[in-house]
């Protein structure tokens, strides 16, 4: 039995003795995040630091572009976060993933083995490199990549060739896996690892959503040899858009702020660049911004726990419903906190999300699965039973560090 079924079948029997009801999951977040004056957003930042003092710094130096001190600061105060030997700051996270795949060696014609179920940033940035998508189930406990169906799809479809790991359907070089920690849940990393060992394929972690969230006592991104994060307005940490790279290999780090930097040889006046780069630097303005934001990340985090617990004790008595808690041996920063409603109350998941936005709370659904957009539609696949049963059951509630937990 896969997954997908083992869960509903689960869920069904768990709810079984009362009916499911949409008002009551509106009455359960009430509980826990308190009553809504107007509307309770989804991921609202919160800026209670130096933001203010940092910005006007920034202004008055003049330096608000991609050359300035907060930058280098910013990039430093990642690596001390995150455990990374060298971070380097980017426009956004889409621009991270992109780069990384360049930098993993990535090229046209390629394939990358990619969930399903990610924000759209993952695919496309596979794209922008001429590359292909190879879509993989996720799993029920984590959300993420699930290692099970990596491990299936790959020996049903690869052999290793001294080209690399080569599909025999396509005949497209499988170059890189990049599993994403979705909504902050971090995936089996050692499994993961392993399997993209074995097969001799790069891997390149999407930690866009997961700043501050552990694997095995690790932060997510900071033993991948390239990870991408994402500064995003509704991240737990912003700069109003931008990213980062971390890698643990200098070399990789120092080609990487060149990449990035239009590839432009260093020079007081000269304007040379020995390749194609690209103009992805993040502008000083930003990291002054995102040296304030990560000065208050403790504080966030603390906050985000607190209402997390908050969610996971009201759901724990709400029939049909189960609350999406952190995977064992990891801690999420709960950057979205989201329910499962059981599968066989699926075809109710609009009727929670109408009720609950009348309620004045931001819910929303999970994203529309990759393979179903028209550019990915002709793109390969494996069984994405899992990913298509969250896909339909997949509630995101109001999760921002300002709330106030309730219930405790």
């Amino acid at each position: 039995m896969s997954e997908a079924s083992v869960g509903t079948a689960a869920t069904r029997s768990d709810s079984s003795a009362r009916p499911f009801d949409p008002k009551a999951v509106v009455d359960a977040v009430r509980r826990a995040a308190g009553t809504p004056n107007g509307i309770l957003g989804l991921h609202e930042p919160v800026f209670a630091g130096n933001e203010v003092s940092y910005l006007e710094e920034c202004i008055k130096s003049t330096f608000v572009s991609s050359v300035g001190p907060f930058v280098d600061r910013f990039e430093r105060m990642l690596e001390e976060v995150t455990g990374a030997r060298r971070a380097v700051a980017v426009v956004n996270g889409t621009a991270a993933l992109h780069a990384c795949f360049r930098l993993a060696g990535v090229e046209p014609g390629d394939e990358v083995m990619s969930p399903a179920l990610t924000f759209i940033a993952t695919t496309n940035a596979i794209a922008y490199c001429g590359a292909v998508p190879h879509f993989i189930d996720s799993s029920l406990t984590t959300l993420g990549m699930d290692p099970r169906a990596l491990a299936t799809r790959l020996e049903a479809i690869a052999e290793r060739t001294p080209r690399g790991a080569i599909n025999r359907e396509t005949g497209r070089r499988i170059a890189a896996i990049s599993p994403m920690h979705t909504f902050g849940h971090p995936v089996a990393l050692d499994e993961i690892a392993a399997i993209a060992s074995h097969w001799n394929i790069a891997l390149v972690e999407d930690a866009a959503e997961s700043l501050g969230s552990t694997y095995k006592g690790h932060a997510v991104g900071s033993q991948a040899r390239l990870a991408a994060l994402s500064f995003n307005g509704n991240k737990i940490v912003t700069t109003g858009g931008g990213g980062a790279i971390l890698t643990n290999d200098e070399e990789l780090g120092r080609r990487a702020k060149h990449l990035t930097t239009t590839a432009k040889l260093p020079h007081k006046w000269a304007f040379v660049h020995d390749e194609i780069g690209f103009n992805y630097r993040l502008p000083n303005l930003n990291a002054a911004l995102g040296c304030a934001q990560l000065e208050q990340l403790d504080g966030f985090l603390a906050s985000k726990r607190r209402l997390a617990a908050a969610y996971e004790r009201v759901f724990a008595d709400v029939p049909g419903v189960r609350f999406s808690r952190e995977p064992e041996g990891t801690t999420s920063n709960y950057w979205l906190n989201a329910i499962l409603i059981d599968e066989a109350y699926a075809d109710r998941r609009d009727d929670v999300l109408t009720v609950l936005n009348e309620a004045g709370f931001g819910a929303r659904p999970a994203w529309t699965l990759m393979h179903r957009l028209p550019m990915f539609a002709q793109s390969p696949r494996g069984d994405l039973a899992a990913a298509e049963s969250i896909e339909r059951r997949l509630i995101n509630l109001p999760s921002s560090a300002s709330i106030r937990a309730r219930d405790e």
